[in-house]
């Protein structure tokens, strides 16, 4: 299983979403800090979620950051999160 795969894994668990989208951006940053020649260091998340409804955009972050707390210690360096409750424009 990759890296993307454990991160859609989880969030699909945690906040069951309407839309989910991971993409591997690692390739963006290759000789920056925090790649790795084999990539899975840099991802980007488009997420949407009944979870986040009345929520701020640091507290859904939060929310995202505790779910995935063991990949961003083990590896993952970087995240670009959107999230979004239902109905919010895209």
């Amino acid at each position: 299983m990759t890296m993307q795969d454990t991160i859609r894994d989880k969030l699909t668990h945690a906040f069951r979403p309407i839309a989910l989208t991971v993409e591997d951006d690692s390739h963006r940053h290759a000789g920056h800090a925090g790649a790795r020649p084999g990539g899975e260091t840099h991802y980007r998340v488009d997420i949407v979620a009944t979870d986040f409804a009345g929520r701020s955009r640091v507290e859904r972050q939060r929310m995202v950051y505790a779910v995935l707390a063991a990949e961003l210690a083990g590896g993952v360096h970087a995240l670009q999160l959107r999230t979004r409750a239902p109905g919010e424009p895209s």
